[in-house]
């Protein structure tokens, strides 16, 4: 039996300052809990209202009513499997492969996107800015559709990191050689930036090639979405 103060606990992490204060957070979906349970990501507690998922699991899984779960999900309409998994800690960035660093992405969608699409790329390493949206934030970990799994996201200060990492800083800009013309033998970092910004003034300084995604319609549209132009360049890098 699912009490009122544990409803009230796990409801409380879809809140940054809760998550890092109880250092836990919190997934939605069969497919994406799963996919945690199997991973390094250490399980607090698994709620599920499915008797067949809670009986074949060994892992600390409690069965709830539908009811209990509509109270601490961030859904409208919960799929009936939550999951609490301990945030990790800080691991060093290995600088063997390409980095994808993200200068203060404010949308969740955008970002669980790109976690999603890095997965997809092989790019097993993020770095963002601390004013970034937290990866551990519920709608991004809906958006990756279980990829958190896989892709380490780690929040530095990336003008530090930048001038530390001894590896190439490629930025997207508006203007910059043709990415189907850059050179991506090496390992190197790709920088996207903000989503009504682009990337910061500071950043921009320690960029060492600028790159840009050519237009060729005919549209006043001004620029790509941001997860839209990191799934073009990462293509073109792994080609």
């Amino acid at each position: 039996m699912v009490g009122k103060s544990q409803i009230k606990f796990i409801k409380s992490l879809q809140q940054k300052k809760y998550r890092y204060e109880h250092q836990l957070f919190v997934v939605e979906g069969k497919k994406t809990v799963q996919e945690l349970m199997a991973s390094d990501f250490e399980t607090y507690k698994i709620y599920s209202t499915d008797l067949n998922f809670v009986e074949s699991e060994t892992y600390n899984v409690e069965l709830i009513k539908a009811d209990d779960l509509k109270k601490m999900s961030n859904l409208s309409t919960p799929n009936g499997y939550l999951g609490v998994f301990k945030i990790p800690k800080p691991k060093k960035i290995p600088l063997q492969d390409w980095i994808v660093a993200l200068d203060t992405i404010s949308d969740p969608g955008n970002l669980g996107t790109i976690i999603r699409l890095c997965d997809w790329f092989g790019i097993k390493n993020i770095v963002t800015t601390t004013n970034n949206v937290d990866c551990f934030n519920p709608k991004v970990l809906q958006a990756t559709m279980g990829s958190i799994a896989r892709v380490q996201v780690t929040c530095v200060d990336l003008a530090d990191f930048l001038k530390t990492a001894n590896l190439p800083v490629y930025g997207a800009f508006m203007s910059g050689t043709a990415v189907h013309q850059a050179n991506f033998t090496n390992p190197g970092i790709l920088v996207m930036g903000n989503e009504s910004n682009g990337i910061s003034e500071e950043i921009s300084k320690l960029v060492t090639k600028r790159i840009t995604i050519n237009h060729f319609g005919a549209s006043t549209t001004e620029s790509l979405n941001v997860a839209t132009a990191t799934a073009i360049i990462l293509h073109e890098i792994r080609r």
